[in-house]
C-alpha cells in the first residue's frame, strides 16, 4: 500500500536520493545549495511544496509542485518534479502521488494541475496518457546567468 504525506525532517536523505536520481536522469548538474534550498522551501511548505510515497515506510517516491497565478482563471498547479525510484515504478506510485496534489490543488480552489516531460520519457508518459490530456503545447525556455 502507497501512503502519501507531507516529507518530514526524518525524509531528508532518502529525498535527496531520489531528487539525484530525478535530476541524473535528465542530465543535469546542480549544486548541493540547490537541494538544501529546495529542502528549506519544501519544510516551510509555503511558496512550493513536496510530498512522498512511502511504502512499507521507506520512502520511493516524491513530487514537487506549486500553485501560480494564471491571466484567464483561477490559480493553476504546476506539477514540477515527479520521481519514483525503480523498485517502485509501475506499482500505482507515480498516479498516486499525482492525485495527491490534484486533491492539494483542488483544496486551493486551483483550476487545473498540470506538468511537463521529456517527449523521450516512455515510461512517466504511459502514466502521464492514462491520468491527463496531453493538449499538445511545445515548450520553449531562455536559460539566464545565475
Amino acid at each position: 500500500m502507497v501512503e502519501i504525506s507531507k516529507l518530514a525532517p526524518a525524509d531528508r536523505d532518502a529525498w535527496e536520493v531520489l531528487f539525484r536520481a530525478y535530476i541524473d536522469f535528465y542530465e543535469r548538474d546542480e549544486p548541493q545549495s540547490m537541494y538544501d534550498t529546495s529542502w528549506e522551501e519544501f519544510q516551510a511548505d509555503t511558496r512550493m511544496h513536496a510530498f512522498g510515497a512511502k511504502v512499507d515506510g521507506k520512502l520511493v517516491g516524491i513530487t514537487h509542485f506549486f500553485a501560480h497565478a494564471n491571466t484567464s482563471g483561477p490559480d493553476v498547479c504546476y506539477l514540477q518534479d515527479l520521481f519514483t525510484g525503480p523498485e517502485a515504478r509501475r506499482k500505482g506510485v507515480g498516479e498516486a502521488l499525482i492525485a495527491a496534489v490534484v486533491d492539494w490543488a483542488k483544496a486551493r480552489g486551483c483550476s487545473r494541475v498540470y506538468w511537463m516531460t521529456h517527449e523521450t520519457n516512455a515510461t512517466a508518459r504511459s502514466l502521464y496518457e492514462k491520468v491527463a490530456v496531453n493538449k499538445g503545447f511545445l515548450r520553449y525556455q531562455i536559460e539566464l546567468p545565475r
